[in-house]
């Protein structure tokens, strides 16, 4: 898309090209999570607040990707050009492939992402360039958050010349707005922010889901 571009709506930007190096030798984006792959949970949880899905994604990930989507919302795939370059850059190439001007920027394995608080990401960010969570006594939630996009991609840019790695390092040139943990709490609760990292994260998913299935905790 040229800079010339002009852009409207959301879009949902899911970060799936990493190696899961604590999960063992599968792909946890594409990893079974009671009958849907991870990833699609991620998809279907955001489908409702976005008009746009973009998932990125290492080139070899495409099939399985292709794969785990199929069925679901209309979604696009945006592959890494050049591989490796860490989260930051995926986010940049996602980001890149989306035609929205705003976009939420979310990972593959946080399937418990809620919607309502998404949506009130993007009417925080609106007239500004970011919208970041950020709990009392942690960092920014970067991985979901909503970004102007052809600010937050010129950033990314910016901060890879530079050699920089840290997802924080492109949102702290944009003028952004922090949405704390007690405004979070009016949307959602903070499982919305729970990574599914290791076997033992995804076991507590799976016994989540099932309690969920059965109405506990109604």
């Amino acid at each position: 898309m040229s800079p010339e571009t002009e852009r409207d709506g959301r879009a949902g930007v899911i970060i799936a090209g990493g190696h899961s190096t604590r999960f063992g030798d599968d792909d946890k984006a594409v990893a079974d999570l009671a009958g849907t792959p991870m990833l699609r949970r991620v998809v279907d949880r955001l489908e409702p607040v976005v008009d746009e899905i973009v998932v990125n994604c290492r080139d070899e990930q495409v099939p399985a990707i292709r794969e785990a989507l199929e069925g679901g919302p209309e979604a696009s795939v945006a592959v890494d050009p050049v591989p490796d370059r860490g989260p930051m850059a995926g986010i940049m190439t996602g980001l890149r492939d989306a035609a929205s001007e705003y976009a939420v920027v979310v990972a593959c394995d946080m399937p418990f992402v809620d919607p309502d608080l998404v949506d009130h990401l993007f009417e925080r960010a609106a007239g500004c360039e970011a919208a970041v969570p950020r709990l009392e006594d942690q960092w920014f939630q970067t991985t979901q958050a909503v970004y102007r996009t052809e600010a937050m991609v010129d950033a990314c840019e910016r901060a890879l010349e530079r050699g920089e790695r840290r997802i924080v390092e492109p949102l702290l040139e944009l003028d952004y707005v922090v949405v704390d943990e007690k405004e979070v709490r009016e949307y959602a609760s903070l499982e919305t922010f729970e990574n599914v990292n290791t076997r033992e994260e995804f076991a507590a998913a799976l016994d989540r889901l099932a309690d969920e299935r059965d109405g506990i905790g109604d």
